[in-house]
């Protein structure tokens, strides 16, 4: 085999062992590449899988090992989803992450990207609904290349931890990149999960 040759296998095993950390353990595709990285020794990072690799790899685990519970869960992360999209429906809510995917686990919950000019207007509708709430930041990338740091309202519904994610209204227009594709990730809408839960069977890529 050649060394080319060697290093897809290994990218591929290392591929194949983080989405499996991901599955069982519930980690993110960083911390469980790098997490794998180190237990099968794999320091080369021409080997390491990037997150899309990752991400095909646990959508063929869930499909082999975990279909039943993955559609189970997936549905009612969805369905939750739907309900939370429905209370903060005037900031245009989207849907984005694992439970679009469908590779998803309850306990890293929802996330959901609203967009307000101002992000006193989602604080007012969070004390007007009496839902407790914590305040944080994240930072997403853009097509330009800017990293920009947004406002993050946690919250617990149920058992299901959500994520508000405050962002401009023009971002609408200029979406932040996946961390899985590097792709600008526009989400789903409400109508788009309502079709979505419509369908008779789990629309998970292959």
């Amino acid at each position: 085999m050649t060394a080319v040759g060697r290093r897809e296998v290994r990218r591929q095993h290392l591929a194949y062992e983080s989405a499996r950390m991901m599955a069982e353990q519930g980690l993110d595709a960083e911390r469980a590449r790098r997490k794998a990285a180190r237990r099968l020794g794999v320091s080369d990072r021409r080997c390491w899988p990037d997150h899309a690799e990752i991400e095909v790899a646990l959508q063929r685990q869930y499909r082999l090992f975990h279909a039943a519970e993955r559609r189970a869960v997936t549905t009612a992360l969805r369905i939750q989803a739907l309900a939370a999209m429905q209370t903060f429906a005037a900031f245009a809510p989207r849907l984005v992450g694992a439970p679009v995917s469908g590779t998803t686990r309850r306990e890293r919950g929802l996330e959901l990207r609203l967009f307000a000019d101002d992000p006193a207007e989602v604080v007012f509708a969070l004390i007007d609904r009496g839902i407790p709430w914590q305040e944080g930041e994240t930072a997403l990338r853009y097509a330009d290349g800017k990293i920009q740091s947004h406002p993050v309202f946690s919250f617990i519904a149920g058992e299901v931890p959500v994520e508000l994610v405050v962002l401009p209204v023009r971002a609408q227009r200029n979406p932040p990149l996946s961390t899985v594709s590097e792709r600008p990730d526009p989400g789903l809408g409400q109508r788009d999960l309502e079709q979505l839960l419509s369908l008779p069977e789990d629309p998970a890529p292959d």
